[in-house]
């Protein structure tokens, strides 16, 4: 509907939610919160599934995640999917009743970096369940809850929740191989198949790392390792196309010296991780910056950048790539249920926190509504 009269005018609207938020460290508490009128532009939307991201663990643990300290109640979640059940004025294109999966970002448009086609560098950005504004931005893992109409992406009737939740780290992954693609192609590899040939690693085999795996493949990547300190990921990692795995629990052992990576993605947020990703990189090769590393200096071997000649390059959230992400997903050409292997109620958030924690067993936890 377009105009300035709410498609809800005359029903039922839920005035409250109830939703988990974050006290501090370890500290999630299921409350209720009023909601207030929709305004032009918003939807309301009932929360169907959600994935609970390495970021949401690092509030979890520590009641930060990198340099965003949580000095209020928050709402985490912003891997989300739903069904929009009110609409407020001018909005079009979106009607009670409508699946979404919900792009957690919304840029302000204005900005240098926005008109530059870089919104995932806005200066003025709002992004579900963060501390980096004060007032924080409340997320998604509620019954209930308001986002901008630009936020959401219709998904088909027979896509679950589950999987569109997932959307937004594929997203994150497509991202990232966007970035690499780039950089190739300006130092001279064949546009039509940047990674084609290359010898490809990816450090960590999280939720991330597993879903750049993904997108690689899907890329036309034929040669990509997955190095990580557990068995479990690894294990998925080749049941999704690695060519190698290494387990590297004992650390910087020989396989750095011995490897010689074209490519190598830093997807385990771990100093650790980003050292043997350089070390382990070939002379002229190329480093990509995904995980989100410990907050404040962390020591990095940068003479290798220079001996070596590396190009290094940072990649934050993503852009369009969100869109591509749904229609991937909707489409089957990409499937993210094998990373899934949790599932918990939105009510019993904590218990699916704990699980998340437990890397041995769990990939990704999904919060449902049931």
């Amino acid at each position: 509907m377009s105009g300035g009269t709410p498609s809800w005018a005359g029903a039922s609207q839920p005035r409250t939610t109830r939703a988990a938020f974050l006290f501090g460290a370890g500290d999630i508490r299921w409350h209720e919160a009023a909601l207030g009128d929709l305004t032009p532009g918003r939807v309301r939307v009932r929360f169907g599934a959600g994935g609970i991201c390495g970021s949401d663990l690092h509030y979890f643990r520590h009641g930060k995640s990198g340099d965003f300290v949580l000095n209020s109640p928050l709402v985490l979640g912003h891997e989300i999917a739903g069904t929009v059940v009110s609409v407020g004025g001018a909005v079009s294109g979106l009607e009670a009743g409508d699946r979404v999966a919900v792009n957690p970002a919304r840029p302000c448009r204005a900005c240098d970096n926005c008109r530059a086609g870089r919104a995932n560098l806005c200066n003025d950005i709002f992004f579900l369940g963060s501390a980096s504004r004060t007032p924080h931005m409340q997320g998604g893992f509620a019954e209930y809850f308001d986002v901008a109409a630009e936020q959401c992406i219709k998904v088909p009737a027979g896509v679950p929740f589950d999987e569109a939740a997932l959307c937004e780290p594929l997203a994150v992954a497509l991202h990232a191989v966007a970035r690499a693609a780039a950089a190739l192609k300006a130092s001279g590899s064949d546009s039509s198949g940047a990674f084609t040939g290359k010898n490809v690693s990816v450090f960590g085999a999280g939720p991330i790392g597993l879903m750049i795996l993904i997108a690689l493949r899907q890329s036309g990547a034929d040669r990509v390792t997955l190095i990580d300190i557990d068995d479990m990921p690894l294990e998925l990692a080749r049941r999704l196309g690695a060519a190698e795995v290494i387990n590297s629990k004992s650390g910087s052992s020989a396989f750095v010296g011995s490897q010689e990576f074209d490519l190598a993605f830093e997807a385990s947020g771990s100093p650790a991780g980003l050292a043997d990703a350089m070390r382990s990189l070939r002379k002229g090769g190329a480093l990509v910056q995904v995980g989100n590393l410990p907050a404040g200096e962390v020591p990095v071997p940068m003479n290798l950048v220079m001996s070596k000649e590396l190009t290094v390059l940072g990649t934050f959230r993503f852009n369009e790539e969100f869109a591509r992400a749904v229609q991937l997903v909707a489409s089957r050409a990409i499937d993210v249920t094998p990373l899934i292997t949790a599932r918990v109620p939105l009510t019993q958030a904590a218990r699916g926190f704990e699980l998340a924690l437990d890397r041995s067993s769990n990939i990704k936890v999904v919060l449902t509504r049931q």
